[in-house]
């Protein structure tokens, strides 16, 4: 029997990672004011998304699911938005012509503002403060004022994810989508790139393809898909107060649907059973992701998938890995062949980031970028040996020209990590190293599809 569930059953679960507001009585009057703002998304939206999501369950689509580390209120300007959102088109035309198939396209974005932390606190020459959170939390300054969690910070938060989610819509939908601008979307600091040059090649063909489609009556006038793209939004649901007051009712359905993003993700921090993390989350109906590292056996992943997918819909769970390079090929196909025994209906995204990171010799934390690659053919040899399919990936990148992520074709080095290492808390690929990232994927899922066909007319 299905335990009831209400918007607020979670605060009776065990927390972790969550900021200790010292004024309670600030933090309530914040999420008064949260519940009579308008919704940042519309319940049809995340609906659409989760039946995109069930054609990337079912093998017929991939999922392209990228953007910051943690949002920053200092760095939010439209430029970095369009720029992020720029480089993000090109990887799904990279992808597209590799998978050929449609690629849906998830960002990182309008509000990825908290961050789980390893610890709560942290030391600087003898002084201990708050574990700095996220933007939407407390400030990075190192000064007992800028850490203390402030509330009025959740209202900056949706304020900005408000104005990102306006122009995001903008850029989608107002004709910066339109593949017949695909060679415009090349950044100029990328444009003399391997990466760049390669993919002004592909831009080549695709312009050759769409005047042949032209030719025959198939264009932007006639056909949306060539003009305009659907992008959605997600964030990491980590803090539940926010969650909760932009969390409503559909008037169509009933249903509940935490309205801050298209889809929230539970990190690996945070996805015990039985946690407020998984007791919020099973009662929405947006869809939702995963965390899924080296530490979860698959007697527990079923467990979860069964708590927040009971009717096992397609395209209602995204199943994210994160193993690191060296465990994902040992520890990745226990858990496929539980969730393949068990029937469930699920997305399989590869994390290549969050298993691979280093702190450099400098004191930079870092990602190498070989590691990040060795992660992500580890998951699709997993899935071509397991017969499945690897139907996406979820990384953190931006749109600027930063070091923070060692190796690539730019061959950025632990010495040239201070030149522009602007995260505030995670290392990200710049926009060379994520198009590489998605050549290597298109190419990797080529594989995959001509081993499927193999597979076909042998049975056949």
């Amino acid at each position: 029997m299905t335990v009831k569930w209400s918007p607020d059953s979670w605060r009776g679960k065990p927390i972790s990672q969550v900021p200790d507001y010292p004024d309670q009585g600030a933090l309530e009057a914040v999420e008064g004011r949260l519940r009579a703002f308008p919704p940042l998304v519309f319940a049809g939206e995340a609906r659409r998304l989760t039946q995109r999501l069930a054609e990337v369950a079912e093998g017929r689509a991939f999922l392209l699911q990228g953007g910051d580390c943690a949002e920053s209120f200092a760095e939010f300007r439209a430029d970095n938005i369009r720029d992020t959102f720029r480089v993000l088109l090109q990887m799904a035309v990279v992808l597209t012509f590799g998978a050929a198939c449609p690629v849906i396209k998830v960002g990182r974005m309008a509000g990825q503002f908290a961050k789980p932390r390893s610890a709560p606190t942290e030391t600087i020459e003898g002084n201990e403060l708050p574990a700095y959170r996220g933007d939407i939390v407390n400030g990075i300054e190192f000064t007992a004022a800028a850490r203390r969690p402030d509330p009025e910070r959740l209202v900056q938060g949706y304020n900005q994810a408000a104005a990102t989610l306006n122009l995001l819509r903008a850029f989608a939908q107002g004709g910066f989508a339109d593949l017949h601008k695909v060679h415009r979307w090349n950044l100029d600091f990328l444009a003399d790139s391997p990466q760049g040059h390669r993919y002004a090649e592909l831009a080549d063909r695709l312009t050759e393809t769409l005047d042949f489609m032209s030719a025959c009556g198939l264009t932007g006038d006639t056909h949306r898909e060539i003009r305009e793209t659907d992008f959605y939004t997600s964030h990491e649901a980590l803090l539940l107060v926010y969650e909760q007051a932009l969390t409503r009712v559909d008037s169509l359905t009933g249903q509940w649907y935490d309205c801050s993003a298209h889809m929230l993700w539970i990190g690996d921090r945070t996805r015990q059973p039985g946690s407020a993390h998984i007791e919020f989350l099973r009662g929405v109906q947006n869809p939702l992701g995963l965390k899924c590292g080296p530490s979860l056996e698959p007697d527990e992943l079923l467990r979860l998938i069964d708590t927040l997918n009971p009717a096992n819909v397609p395209g209602r769970l995204t199943l994210i890995v994160r193993m690191g390079h060296e465990r994902v090929e040992q520890k990745l196909p226990p858990l496929i062949r539980a969730v393949e025994r068990a029937g469930a209906k699920v997305v399989w995204s590869c994390d290549p980031m969050h298993g691979n990171t280093i702190k450099s010799p400098s004191g930079y934390k870092t990602r190498p970028f070989d590691r990040i690659l060795a992660e992500v053919r580890g998951f699709f040899a997993v899935h071509q040996a397991e017969g499945t399919y690897g139907g996406g990936v979820h990384f953190e990148m931006t749109g600027q020209d930063v070091t923070e992520c060692i190796g690539g074709a730019q061959a950025i080095t632990e010495e040239r990590l201070a030149d522009r290492y602007h995260t505030h808390c995670d290392p990200r690929l710049n926009a060379s190293q994520s198009l590489e990232l998605a050549f290597l994927i298109a190419e990797s899922l080529k594989k995959e599809r001509s081993a499927t066909a193999r597979r076909i007319a042998q049975a056949s």
